[in-house]
């Protein structure tokens, strides 16, 4: 059963929030290869992580295959740091835009709630705002990561988030202009 009272809940997106997974390799080294993919960590990610684990219950979601996100979490996640889940696509909710003539997928908070979480505690980083479409509430959205090593993304985001630990309700606040609140 989750610690609700305690610690709230942050859940992180992989690709292209924490990491960028190419088939080729960019000019620059990559941090490891899982799979076929040259896989390079976001700057700070490692601090990142580390700072906010003090403060939040993590966990990942992506709406890749579980495969993949072992291995990236193998790789980013400190041994000392547990994850109370790190869930794929299969817990995604797929869907079809018909404007774009293709699939994308949501991540329903309500799954999440049925773990014994409050909505009003759970925050979610995502660089994706559809995928967030049933929980707009919750999300901190960050740009997207493509490998640039001079990225500072996450060296902000992480005060940012330490200073609304407290807080009763995240869905009340509005997170859009999280950058300028620095």
């Amino acid at each position: 059963m989750p610690d609700t009272e305690t610690k709230p809940l942050l859940i992180l997106d992989l690709d292209e929030t924490l990491v960028h997974a190419a088939d080729s390799a960019l000019e620059i080294p990559h941090d490891f290869k899982a799979g076929p993919y040259f896989v390079y960590k976001r700057p700070f990610v490692d601090d990142f992580i580390c700072t906010l684990a003090t403060s939040f219950q993590l966990a990942v979601w992506s709406s890749s295959t579980a495969d993949y996100i072992a291995a990236i979490t193998a790789q980013i996640i400190p041994d000392h740091v547990s994850l109370r889940f790190a869930w794929s696509r299969t817990r995604c909710i797929q869907r079809y835009h018909p404007e774009w003539q293709g699939v994308y997928w949501v991540k329903d908070l309500k799954k999440v709630k049925r773990l014994g979480y409050e909505l009003s505690r759970i925050l979610v980083v995502d660089d994706t705002p559809q995928k967030l479409e049933r929980n707009y509430g919750n999300a901190v959205y960050v740009s997207s990561f493509d490998g640039d090593p001079a990225d500072q993304e996450l060296k902000l985001l992480a005060p940012y988030l330490m200073s609304l630990v407290d807080c009763n309700d995240y869905r009340t606040i509005e997170k859009r202009g999280w950058r300028s609140n620095q």
